[in-house]
């Protein structure tokens, strides 16, 4: 099996009103910090590693912004199906 059949990605609309901003992006990192291997958010082709809050806010993502959240293994599917979920109930805000 190659490393591509491995990986697995959903598009997620941010849905908050703040966008993807400090705290939200906090809570992001803290439920990628179990991951076993690499959690990523892409945006306009520019792609963030999730378990960093600076990596996260550079890619400007304010309400209504589509973004790619990607894993790297299928081990992690769990933390992708919580994140996807985190994203669309707006963080909790």
């Amino acid at each position: 099996m190659n490393d591509s059949e491995n990986e697995l990605s959903r598009r997620v609309i941010i849905a908050n009103e703040l966008g993807l901003h400090a705290r939200s992006a906090s809570k992001i990192v803290k439920l990628v910090q179990n991951a076993k291997f690499n959690v990523w958010i892409i945006k306009d082709g520019k792609k963030a590693d999730a378990s960093s809050i600076i990596d996260i806010l550079t890619l400007a993502s304010p309400k209504g912004s589509t973004i790619t959240v990607k894993i790297d293994d299928r081990s992690d599917l769990e933390i992708l199906n919580n994140l996807v979920q985190l994203i669309e109930n707006g963080f909790g805000e």
